[in-house]
């Protein structure tokens, strides 16, 4: 599991690439502190290339929400495949978040 946080256009971009399981949560966890940090921006975290996500991903993704959202700021997702749309889905996660 890689993770790659950059700016563009204004907005902290986090790329995953890989499984977000369990055994990648905690490293992907505290690769993603700065865009919790970060003040006012809006969060784009893109899964084109996130082939799994489990519930320690799904957590990882609210947690995000919940920090970002009080800032004024908006959390988008782009890239989601049908797989990681049906758990989304599944689980009501779908209502939670915007989508790109």
């Amino acid at each position: 599991m890689t993770t790659n946080i950059l700016e563009k256009d204004g907005a902290l971009v986090a790329e995953f690439k890989g499984r977000l399981d369990t055994a990648a949560a905690p490293q992907v966890e505290s690769e993603v502190k700065p865009l919790m940090e970060a003040s006012g921006k809006d969060v784009i975290l893109d899964c084109t290339e996130l082939s799994y996500i489990s519930s320690s991903g799904l957590r990882i993704f609210l947690s995000i929400l919940k920090t970002v959202k009080p800032k004024g700021a908006h959390v988008y997702i782009t890239g989601m495949n049908n797989d990681l749309r049906n758990v989304f889905t599944m689980t009501g996660f779908i209502n939670l978040f915007e989508f790109k």
